[in-house]
C-alpha cells in the first residue's frame, strides 16, 4: 500500500501547472509561437532586439533607407518575417510551449516567468533560420 501511495505521489507531482491567456485580452501580434489557450512551459523574446539584428533591418540602417518610402516597409517586411521563422524554429526545437513578445504575460496578469528566449533566436538568426 505505501508502494502504490508513493507511485500517486510522484504522478502528481510530475503534472505541470498549465496556463491559458484570457481570450478577451489575447493580442495576436505578442503571440509568435504555440498555443495561448493552454501552454506549461512559455518563453519570451525582445522582438525588437531580434528584428533589429537581421541584415534585413540592418541594410536600412547601412544604407539610410528614408522611413516610410516603399524600400523600407519592403525591408522591415522581411525583417520582420525572417525574425517571427526564427522564433518559431526555436519553439519547434525546444521545451517551450508558447513564445511571447517580453512582458506580455505579465500585462495579462498571469503569475508564470517565461524563460528569455531571446539570445537562442539570435543565435539561431546567425545560423540563417
Amino acid at each position: 500500500m505505501a508502494v502504490l501511495f508513493c507511485g500517486v505521489a510522484l504522478a502528481c507531482a510530475a503534472v505541470a501547472e498549465s496556463y491559458a491567456i484570457p481570450a478577451d485580452k489575447l493580442d495576436d501580434q505578442k503571440v509568435f509561437w504555440g498555443n495561448p489557450a493552454k501552454f506549461e512551459k512559455p518563453a519570451s523574446v525582445d522582438y525588437k532586439a531580434i528584428v533589429t539584428a537581421t541584415s534585413e533591418y540592418k541594410s536600412i540602417k547601412q544604407n539610410k533607407i528614408e522611413a516610410g518610402s516603399a524600400k523600407y516597409w519592403i525591408l522591415i517586411s522581411q525583417a520582420s518575417e525572417k525574425a517571427v521563422k526564427a522564433i518559431a524554429a526555436v519553439g519547434k526545437e525546444s521545451q517551450y510551449d508558447l513564445i511571447v513578445a517580453k512582458g506580455y504575460l505579465e500585462s495579462v496578469g498571469l503569475t508564470v516567468q517565461p524563460t528569455d528566449a531571446t539570445n537562442a533566436v539570435l543565435e539561431r538568426l546567425q545560423k540563417g533560420t
